[in-house]
């Protein structure tokens, strides 16, 4: 029997179109300098509450991770790029105030290693991405966009790969459609 909302069942994410996923961390370098690095700890928290507030930001999901007792990290799922930058630069959102005091703290020469801070972004388009959830409740990629049944997608990683959603498939033959050239107007020898 399944934990609690598991599904007995095989399922991938839901996702169509490209994905933005956000990967956000830091690392204690110095444990005895809790006043350096506690601060940091909890700014995360504080963020994610913020986002969850104003679902129209744009954070669809997020998993909370640790690599080390040093490290911990979250992965973050977007809407868009566009959304993302949008919170990191918005004035009245924590996140801008935050980076502010570390600008500060840097150019007074306050800063001293006793914590790394680090990001990595990825905008994933449609087609390089694929997902596969045997007996879980809703993770990662599936939290953000929902799952289906893997039937839906392909029961074998290449075949999820391969899926385009009708948005993706249609705009593809746009673009395809446009790229043809009438023969009269073709270059010579083509």
């Amino acid at each position: 029997m399944p934990g609690k909302n598991a599904t007995a069942t095989r399922t991938t994410a839901a996702a169509e179109g490209d994905v933005t996923v956000l990967l956000i961390g830091m690392r204690i370098n110095h444990f005895w300098a809790v006043h350096h690095w506690l601060p940091v700890f909890l700014a995360m928290p504080r963020m994610l509450r913020e986002l969850a507030r104003d679902p129209e930001r744009g954070l669809l999901s997020h998993v909370l991770l640790t690599a080390s007792p040093r490290t911990y990290y979250v992965v973050q799922y977007w809407e868009s790029k566009e959304k993302l930058y949008r919170y990191a630069h918005s004035p009245d959102m924590f996140h801008h105030r935050a980076w502010a005091i570390i600008n500060r703290k840097e150019r007074k020469g306050k800063v001293r290693g006793h914590v790394g801070l680090w990001h990595e972004a990825y905008v994933v388009p449609e087609g390089s991405y694929e997902s596969i959830y045997a007996d879980m409740p809703p993770f990662g990629l599936a939290a953000a966009h929902g799952q289906v049944p893997l039937e839906r997608r392909g029961k074998r990683a290449r075949d999820r790969f391969g899926y385009r959603s009708r948005k993706t498939a249609d705009a593809t033959e746009q673009r395809a459609q446009k790229r043809v050239v009438a023969p009269e107007k073709a270059p010579d020898g083509v």
